[in-house]
């Protein structure tokens, strides 16, 4: 399939000016958009559980690298 995309690209696509190129690929991507949500992979989101566990782990991180020692920060 990879190579049918390819051929059309190269036969069709490639020849017109770079205005209609954009219009197409803005047609193509607000279709996308418009389709139903399972389309576009959210799986890389972050959930707010997500973000409150990364910030935990950072301050507990932190606190092993950086010591409560007030001689080391002057």
């Amino acid at each position: 399939m990879l190579t049918e995309i390819d051929e059309i690209y190269n036969r069709v696509i490639r020849v017109l000016p770079s205005s209609t190129r954009l219009r197409l690929a803005t047609l193509i991507l607000n279709n996308l958009v418009e389709q139903e949500s399972a389309v576009i992979d959210d799986s890389d989101t972050w959930t707010e559980e997500d973000i409150t566990d990364l910030s935990k782990f950072s301050l507990q991180y932190a606190a092993t690298i950086y010591p409560d020692d007030d001689e080391e920060l002057i």
